[in-house]
């Protein structure tokens, strides 16, 4: 589905899954104002937990999925415990092949009332590793009361992991041209997206048809049996927000507490969706020119300054790479991915700006790093994470455009008509999609998920990945669910911050309230 957008949840991404465990949690402690500590009683009320949701008489043959035992072992980063869950490749097809999903258990840390399933969104992204990180992604009181769960979807990290390019491959197709602007351009552009989904086709195999958000939540159905869960209790960050709301389509039963911030609507067009994206991108950017201003800017003194500043760089860049780092040239490509990284938390934004007076002066290590932290890669030129590949696959797995290839030029221009700043680069990075071997899963469609428990919708207004207006949109969709709108810049926001936004999402999971009319919007 995702095919054209920025991995995201940038705050854990950028750490090697090996000899990184004390790097993941140092970046994730980000400063949090006092939250209040809840006091629910001896555990959250309303859960039980004690015996898993019966399988349907007809889905007996599933049972070997649903009624297995996990074998919970140590694990390779982390101090909690982990495991192992068999599924089949194919769910229609229960008897033929079957594969294992990596899991991640970190126990809570007083008496247990069940488990809380967390994904950090992608997709490609590892629960796993998120999961590993308990103690920053979910309260103290959270904590105590809910085992954190988190689990790499297939074809992610440990999963079955999707492997489609050598290191040296993966280097060249992401810094390719993203704007391609004369016929030769375009042609090449073809050829390289021809070129990635035929080497995915040959490296990854079957696998390939069976790799879909749906599969995974499947698989998220299976692991909360395993579990032990009447419901699955789950917080699920931009994309794993279509992860939690494919699974509430599938199975509304068997919904429990669960939060979706940085909402992806499953009815958004794939143009809609890059649309959106380019001009939260966009809009992020101008944010983050407003602020330079508002300082002692070196980029120019007023926004158009700025952010045209930004436009002359990818123009030169895409004429003339620049040197960079980690044995790369500085190109378009790369550029463009680091400002990217820079636009989910401002946090970077002083980061950005002071790569870009570099790169305006030809050393491009600046933006590089930032590029590289995007692509999990490390200076020596290697992948930590098989995020960049599994991203594209899933996202073409999920929904394949209706533009073909040949086409494209239309297509592209129609997004940077919305978002000139950068949604140029945002047009072409889709259409790997349209010359995908496979058959997509989905087609775009509401959900309204009847018969789950009340779900909370989490919107921030100025997130540059997942607009405001989709949170609002998958609200009114559901049946049963309630907005919490958080007012500031950012991608997400639980855990980013706000007391406000931790408080209600807190207490919803500690005792299944859901915030009051008056308290659904929190300011920055």
């Amino acid at each position: 589905m995702l095919a054209t957008t920025p991995p995201f949840e940038a705050r854990w991404r950028s750490h090697l899954r090996t000899r990184r465990w004390a790097a993941l949690v140092a970046a994730l402690a980000l400063p949090l104002t006092g939250c209040s500590v809840l006091s629910p009683g001896p555990e959250p009320s309303g859960l039980d937990s004690e015996s898993a949701a019966p399988l349907p008489e007809d889905k007996a043959d599933l049972k070997p999925f649903y009624e297995q035992q996990l074998k919970w072992g140590d694990c390779p980063t982390g101090p909690g415990e982990c495991a192992q869950l068999k599924v089949p490749v194919d769910w229609s097809k229960p008897k033929g092949e079957t594969m294992k999903i990596g899991v991640y258990r970190a126990k809570a840390t007083g008496d247990s009332a069940g488990s809380l399933v967390v994904n950090p969104g992608g997709p490609g992204g590892s629960g796993m590793d998120y999961a590993a990180a308990a103690d920053q992604i979910v309260s103290s009181e959270v904590r105590r009361h809910f085992d954190i769960v988190g689990f790499d979807p297939r074809g992610v990290g440990v999963s079955e992991p999707i492997d489609c390019l050598t290191d040296p491959e993966l280097d060249d197709f992401l810094g390719q041209d993203p704007t391609p602007d004369d016929t030769a351009e375009r042609k090449e552009a073809v050829s390289i997206a021809k070129d990635f989904a035929k080497k995915c086709e040959e490296r990854v195999g079957t696998e390939l048809q069976h790799v879909s958000t749906k599969d995974a939540a499947q698989d998220m159905d299976a692991l909360r049996a395993v579990l032990g869960d009447a419901k699955l209790n789950y917080l699920g960050k931009s994309y794993g927000t279509y992860l939690g709301t494919l699974y509430a389509e599938n199975f509304p039963k068997n919904v429990g507490r669960m939060v979706l911030d940085g909402a992806v609507p499953p009815d958004v067009s794939t143009l809609e969706f890059d649309k959106g994206q380019a001009k939260g991108f966009d809009d992020a950017t101008t944010a983050w020119a407003k602020d330079c201003v508002s300082q002692t800017c070196p980029l120019g003194s007023n926004v158009e300054e700025v952010t045209g500043s930004v436009q002359d760089l990818l123009k030169e860049l895409d004429e003339k790479p620049i040197s960079g780092s980690g044995g790369l040239r500085l190109t378009e490509g790369w550029a463009t991915m680091g400002i990217a990284q820079a636009m989910y938390d401002e946090a970077q934004w002083w980061t950005l700006t002071k790569a870009i007076v570099s790169a305006q002066e030809g050393d491009g290590g600046g933006l590089m790093s930032l590029a590289m932290q995007y692509a999990m890669r490390d200076p020596s030129g290697g992948y930590s994470s098989n995020l960049m590949e599994s991203f594209r696959v899933i996202s073409c797995a999920d929904r394949q455009p209706t533009t073909s290839v040949e086409d494209w030029s239309e297509y592209a221009a129609k997004i940077k008509d919305v978002a000139p700043i950068l949604g140029g680069s945002f047009g072409w990075q889709s259409s790997l999609c349209a010359v995908w071997p496979t058959q997509a899963e989905e087609e775009p469609h509401e959900v309204s998920a009847k018969g789950a428990d009340p779900i909370l919708v989490v919107g921030t207004t100025n997130d540059p990945a997942t607009p405001y207006r989709w949170a609002k949109r998958l609200d009114d969709q559901l049946a049963d669910s309630t907005l919490l709108t958080y007012e500031g810049e950012g991608h997400t926001a639980y855990r980013r911050g706000s007391d406000c936004v931790d408080k209600a999402v807190d207490n919803y999971w500690l005792t299944g309230e859901l915030p009051k009319r008056e308290d659904r919007t929190c300011s920055s």
